[in-house]
């Protein structure tokens, strides 16, 4: 911890504060052992489930619960004008364009036809 310099532009990091180690108190820190505790046993039980050979029920996961959730119901996207134009731009006005292009094409190939003055690059013939 000595040799620690800090970052001109952020703050130190929480578990490298010399107050979180030497200067807390005994409820504090009996606190945190019960929460370790709690966790710990959580977690074995957690994975004796997991483990157990003879299960044949779902086993809950609360974390993996929690990111179902989170991805599924995905409250962030709103409809402003930015979004909107966006997504014109990059869905519809390219089937646009491509449709312009297209047909041009085709209506400039067929009128060359219809004049006979179309030469074919590739002879499906000989």
């Amino acid at each position: 911890m000595a040799t620690y310099k800090e970052a001109p532009l952020a703050t130190r990091p929480k578990t490298l504060d010399p107050a979180e180690y030497f200067n807390l108190s005994p409820d504090h820190r009996r606190a945190e052992e019960k929460r370790a505790a709690l966790r710990a046993q959580l977690k074995r039980q957690y994975l004796q489930q997991l483990n157990n050979p003879h299960r044949k029920e779902l086993i809950e996961d609360p974390a993996l619960t929690r990111w179902t959730y989170a991805r599924t119901n995905n409250n962030y996207f709103r409809p402003t004008a930015k979004t909107s134009l966006i997504g014109g731009l990059f869905g519809v006005l390219p089937l646009f364009v491509f449709y312009v292009v297209f047909k041009t094409d085709r209506d400039k190939r067929e009128a060359k036809i219809k004049a006979g003055t179309y030469q074919r690059p590739y002879k499906l013939s000989t």
